[in-house]
């Protein structure tokens, strides 16, 4: 019985920054989960991964992480993927004070 594939995003750490960030369809680092490529074919997904690996001058610790294709695009399956999205929340700074003032 063969498992099913679930659909996956690239992400990885901005070198500089640390920020996280995501791979878009044009090869391009975004540091928005909604930007990012879904890829829902496995040997497409590898073949990505390779590429975005080799990007080592701008981003660290490349990988792929699941997702479910949402109406804002991809949501992350993990609690792990959920909260380095939106990054630690005992701060009064960085990306949870931006979203306080909403």
């Amino acid at each position: 019985m063969s498992r099913r594939y679930l659909p996956k995003v690239i992400t990885a750490n901005a070198l500089i920054e640390g920020d996280v960030v995501y791979m878009t369809a044009k090869g391009m680092w975004s540091r928005c989960l909604r930007d990012a490529e879904i890829l829902s074919d496995e040997a497409d997904a590898q073949i990505r991964l390779i590429d975005a690996s080799a990007q080592s001058k701008d981003v660290v610790g490349v990988y792929l992480s699941d997702v479910e294709p949402g109406p804002n695009g991809a949501e992350p399956v993990h609690f792990r993927e959920d909260f380095r999205r939106t990054g630690p929340s005992n701060y009064p700074h960085g990306k949870q004070e931006g979203q306080a003032h909403v």
